[in-house]
């Protein structure tokens, strides 16, 4: 029943394509995989600007090269956004990563390497032509560094290749493969192993006793019906909102099969996201085994609004179900209502996002994720801290070219999530993947302050420093719950009763850590990075604080770089 289910949909998008081949030719790229660094280079021109852009909804990413290639070209000649060498050299950096969808007249490499490889700077070999267009590129990353405390050395070794390209400017593909192995810091290895997964992939293998190899596969293709409604379908990641975090879908789960629409009309962007993921792994000593691994279905709809020329507004609605049902397969359809008229056998969410660019180059922003609402317990008159109270919240703010410094950008984040909140009583339905939260790495029962400066003094040299605070309450064994660990049932081994639930509830864990990163660009996408980390815990389970140095140097070929702040 639920093979047939998938089938009927996916000969519904067949025959949505077969519309294309009559539909007046419109260009269209494939999705710009998700790098926090390269979209805030993006965005902060919007911020620069003072008001929301009119090609896409920086709500939801990834974002489409060819419209992203219409929004740069638009920036060209606008002397509010470019005011700096750096500026300029990104504004040029961003548009050569998608020259074939520019209109500028961008530079074709000096000295092509046996005159047909690299005459773009971004494509290691390619071709455009009338009908059919493809890109190839080398993927590389190499790492070394030392850890006080660890007696491996962490490294990584990746390499592998991207293609992308269109079919007709009117079907846009995108694939990634890389092999990697990997030595991890100290906090990463403990959450890997706590967890039974390594957090942004899926199938692992052990690695010289106490590393990790593992194979990663993304892709896609996308096209677009209609001048306003574009199909997307793939095995990647995606990510909501305006923040360092999300509450509603981050990329830290290890990427899933999703089939995406996505409509555009005026003011107004809906976006639907169907998925399946994977609910559990089987292991074998301690290690991924072969299985069939149960599987989970999440529905997620968003509506966002451009409100007058500076606000954003978006509403979301999502389901996470153990099972297939046609009914959450509805674009338009609220499904709390839907889940309700099946008996309430699901997870369902609501919540909102939205940012305000308040004056050029100052923006705030925020989210609220709603798991569970009961009128007299949310607002305390039944009784304070009930544990049906579930809801994830967060603030931000962003300040572009901070006290007058050009390409000083400044960011701080505040995020807070009740406990129990993504748990489930259900078996499969909480909100995770591959045994990692599908949204904040930290999961539920927590608070946290994020600070992230970003300063760019040379067009090829980025400094980032990124701060991060958090509080958080941990089980103390595998049979209690205290709310904070997403893959035990909410319902069971809980030590509270239904009220007098706080955040930070179990062994009180505070977290400080920081990372000052140095990236200089060789040539196009090609990155030489140091960077230092310093990671301190204290925890009542320890009889003194836990403190860790990471020094580490790496170089970085079309590859996003790690991220181990959590």
């Amino acid at each position: 029943m639920q093979k047939n289910l998938y089938l009927r949909l996916f000969f519904l998008i067949g025959i949505l394509q077969t519309i294309v081949v009559s539909y007046p030719a419109l260009s269209q790229g494939a999705y710009i995989p998700y790098d926090r660094e390269y979209y805030h280079k993006i965005e902060r021109y919007e911020i620069l600007q003072g008001k929301t852009n009119p090609f896409f909804n920086t709500g939801f990413k990834p974002f489409r090269r060819d419209i992203l290639a219409q929004y740069l070209d638009s920036l060209a000649e606008n002397p509010t956004v470019i005011q700096s060498k750096s500026d300029q050299f990104n504004l040029d950096y961003l548009s050569q990563d998608s020259w074939e969808f520019s209109k500028r007249e961008l530079l074709e490499s000096r000295k092509p390497f046996l005159k047909s490889l690299y005459r773009r700077p971004g494509d290691f070999a390619h071709y455009e032509g009338e009908d059919f267009g493809i890109h190839l590129s080398p993927v590389i990353y190499l790492s070394g560094g030392t850890e006080t405390g660890n007696e491996r050395n962490p490294a990584r070794l990746a390499r592998g290749l991207m293609i992308r390209g269109s079919v007709d400017k009117k079907v846009g593909f995108y694939t990634y493969l890389t092999t990697s192995e990997v030595f991890f810091p100290s906090w990463v290895k403990n959450y890997a192993a706590y967890n039974g997964a390594v957090p942004g992939e899926g199938f692992w293998k052990e690695y010289q006793s106490d590393g990790y190899s593992y194979f990663s596969a993304l892709g896609h293709v996308s096209f677009q019906i209609t001048k306003h409604i574009e199909i997307q379908a793939g095995h990647d990641r995606n990510f909501v909102g305006e923040g360092y975090r999300s509450f509603q879908i981050s990329d830290f789960s290890n990427p899933y099969m999703f089939v995406k629409f996505n409509t555009k009309i005026w003011r107004f962007q809906l976006t639907n996201l169907w998925t399946q993921m994977t609910a559990d792994v089987f292991y074998n000593r301690r290690r991924p085994t072969d299985g069939r691994y149960p599987q989970k279905y999440f529905s997620y709809h968003r509506l966002g609004m451009n409100v007058g020329k500076s606000m954003n507004l978006g509403f979301f609605s999502s389901v996470m179900t153990d099972k297939i049902n046609f009914n959450y397969f509805n674009p338009i359809i609220f499904t709390r209502w839907v889940e309700q008229q099946q008996g309430t056998p699901d997870k369902v969410m609501l919540g909102l996002d939205g940012k305000w660019i308040f004056r050029p180059g100052m923006e705030l922003y925020g989210q609220f994720a709603l798991d569970e609402f009961v009128f007299n317990e949310f607002f305390g008159i039944d009784g304070k801290g009930s544990k049906r109270n579930k809801y994830g919240i967060q603030a931000g703010y962003k300040y572009m070219n901070a006290l007058g410094i050009k390409n000083l950008d400044l960011q701080i984040e505040w995020n807070q999530a009740r406990p129990y909140t993504f748990q489930e009583k259900v078996t499969h339905q909480s909100y995770t993947n591959w045994r990692t939260p599908l949204t904040h790495p930290r999961g539920a029962n927590f608070r946290e302050f994020v600070g992230i400066l970003r300063y760019q003094p040379l067009p090829r040299l980025d400094l980032n420093l990124t701060g991060m605070y958090q509080y958080f309450g941990a089980d103390e064994n595998a049979g209690i719950n205290w709310g904070g660990d997403l893959l035990k049932n909410r319902l069971e081994n809980s030590p509270t009763g239904l009220f007098g639930n706080f955040i930070g509830q179990g062994v009180e864990n505070r977290v400080i850590q920081s990372n000052l990163t140095a990236s200089y660009m060789l040539r196009h996408n090609f990155f030489i990075e140091a960077s230092h980390s310093f990671r301190r815990r204290t925890a009542q389970d320890l009889s003194a604080p836990e403190s860790s140095n990471f020094m580490q140097l790496a170089f970085r070929w079309n590859f996003v770089r790690p991220d181990f702040n959590f």
